[in-house]
């Protein structure tokens, strides 16, 4: 390799230079191989720079581009074509620094095009020589690389997010279930089903290394049911005498209070917060949940799904089922108000893009109503993007037009010009964000349904505990499931138990008022005798006992009751009689 092929090597980098080798333009014949050699390389990458710009000068570059409102777009003035957006924002850069003129082409599809779309679109322009420059934020796709460059200088990395409609209520299902995680849940669970058979296990080893004859070995069932009754705020009957058994107890009672506690509160704050969790927030909730959605046709989403080898094509699938639509339309107004408003379909979109067309319909819907965001924020956006690629302009794949434009376009996106033109026409504030502070939550039916949920659960289950009692005691009625010898054996105890336990016929109490009833009739009776009035008044006597009144009453079987007087006592007294 010879001096002058080591300088072309350097001058070119990794781009293609047989244009530039082989190009009278660059190198004229007056120029001797010796004097080549004896340049610098950056000599003679001036010497090619410079050839350059005296061969764009004054020139009309032919420029293709796309209508991608508001990277970049072509309107019609007087019959002419002309550009607008913030790639002809750059590109007027470029006309004034070098001194050119532009013409523009629009391809007979509006789409960037690849391998397997190639007709009608952008790159079939490029590679076909028809133009010199495409002016647009072109998404750097591997297989457009085999029909165009990309210029080395990328403008910014391209985030693809999804608008949709804003949630009634948060995604993450009940607010029942907010306070905790999944995991916390699992260890709950795990807790009221070992926690009751520990207690039982513990209580049984200190009967038989204690010998206590005085505590009481608590059934499994009961040990279950407090462990339970605990968690639901709910008293026990239980009452153990060791105590380290009064322990136990009392460290399951402080964990269920604190736990409680944390779920109280967080449950309060997040039903009273305005801040919504959306139901798709990346590829995954789309794939799990089939959702459908809208992208633009032609664009970086279709063929990141559609080509071989990029990181979308796990959503085919859904192409060939029809879930996944790509849009001719330019108007994105259009396809928010009827796709994404009326079928609730997710769009995907660049962010420049989104930012400007939520902004838009925010300033529209403020005309409606001035003060209920509900109306003004419809929508909501995804925060984890769907899609990122990087964007640059292009080049036919023989052009040299890089060497002079990617260096003033490294200059303009480090200064952060093209970030600044991206944003311009866009409040700093987040617009319409998912947390709409100052709107107050208000509990809504969807908050409570998990309670629905859990009360339709509980009528089930007594429902087929019910039915299920029935059925076994009919079986056990007609002798089923029980041999003979054992149902005889239940019967003899039957007949026994019978025979030594009285059953007394239990009436319900009177009245409290017939009491007084009952001493004013017989003090003021007329038709018996005064006698037995007096020994009736004798067994109603007051009496005052701790200083509170008390009618003494002697009952039918000669036992004296107290019966209170005062109001709060006798809303409590509760009297039975037996015959």
């Amino acid at each position: 390799m010879d001096g002058i092929e080591i300088l072309f090597e350097n001058i070119c980098l990794n781009i293609t230079c047989d244009s530039v080798a082989n190009s009278d333009d660059y190198f004229p014949d007056t120029m001797s191989e010796s004097n080549m050699t004896e340049m610098t390389t950056s000599e003679v990458k001036e010497m090619v720079l410079d050839r350059l710009r005296n061969r764009i000068n004054g020139r009309t570059l032919r420029v293709v581009t796309l209508n991608d409102k508001p990277l970049s777009f072509v309107d019609t003035v007087n019959g002419s074509l002309v550009g607008t957006g913030v790639s002809f924002d750059l590109l007027e850069f470029l006309t004034e620094k070098f001194n050119f003129t532009y013409e523009l082409i629009v391809p007979d599809k509006n789409i960037v095009g690849s391998t397997q779309d190639f007709e009608g679109s952008l790159i079939e322009i490029l590679s076909e020589g028809k133009a010199d420059l495409a002016a647009a934020f072109l998404p750097i796709l591997s297989d457009a690389r085999e029909h165009i460059y990309y210029s080395k200088t990328t403008l910014d990395e391209g985030e693809w997010i999804m608008i949709m409609t804003r949630p009634a209520e948060s995604a993450t299902g009940s607010g029942l279930w907010a306070p905790f995680d999944l995991n916390v849940w699992i260890l709950i669970l795990l807790s009221l089903i070992c926690v009751g058979p520990i207690i039982y296990l513990l209580i049984i080893i200190r009967m038989k290394l204690t010998k206590d004859k005085d505590q009481q070995v608590y059934p499994l069932p009961h040990c279950i049911w407090f462990v339970y009754g605990a968690l639901m705020k709910q008293g026990s009957v239980l009452s153990p005498i060791g105590d380290s058994t009064r322990l136990l107890f009392a460290t399951w009672w402080i964990f269920i209070t604190i736990l409680t506690s944390f779920y109280t509160a967080n449950l309060t704050a997040f039903l009273t917060l305005s801040k919504f969790t959306l139901p798709i927030n990346n590829v995954g909730d789309i794939l799990k949940k089939q959702k459908n959605f809208i992208a633009n046709r032609g664009g970086a989403v279709e063929y990141a799904i559609k080509n071989n080898g990029e990181a979308l094509t796990q959503l085919s699938r859904m192409v060939e089922r029809n879930l996944v639509q790509f849009s001719d339309s330019l108007n994105d107004t259009q396809i928010l108000m009827q796709d994404v408003e009326r079928k609730n379909y997710l769009y995907v979109r660049d962010r420049p893009a989104i930012n400007h067309l939520i902004y838009s319909d925010y300033v529209y819907r403020k005309t409606i109503s001035l003060t209920d965001e509900k109306i003004q924020c419809p929508f909501a956006v995804a925060k984890t993007p769907f899609m990122k690629r990087k964007r640059a302009f292009a080049y036919p794949k023989n052009s040299s037009l890089h060497l002079l434009f990617d260096p003033v376009l490294l200059h303009l996106v480090e200064s952060g010009i093209v970030k600044y033109k991206l944003w311009q026409g866009l409040p700093n504030a987040e617009i319409c964000p998912s947390n709409l502070v100052s709107t107050e939550r208000q509990l809504r039916n969807g908050d409570l349904m998990m309670t629905y949920y859990i009360m339709i659960a509980g009528f089930c289950t007594s429902t087929v505990v019910f039915v299920s009692e029935l059925f076994f005691r009919y079986l056990n009625n007609r002798g089923i499931c029980m041999p003979k010898d054992g149902r005889e054996r239940l019967q003899r105890k039957l007949h026994v138990f019978k025979e030594n336990v009285k059953v007394d016929n239990v009436t319900p109490p009177p009245p409290y008022t017939t009491l007084f009833n009952r001493s004013r009739n017989i003090l003021g009776s007329i038709a018996e005798p005064k006698e037995f009035a007096a020994r009736e008044t004798n067994t109603l006597q007051r009496q005052n006992i701790n200083g509170r009144e008390y009618f003494v009453v002697k009952g039918n079987d000669g036992a004296s009751r107290l019966i209170p007087l005062r109001v709060p006592s006798a809303a409590l007294f509760q009297y039975s009689y037996t015959k």
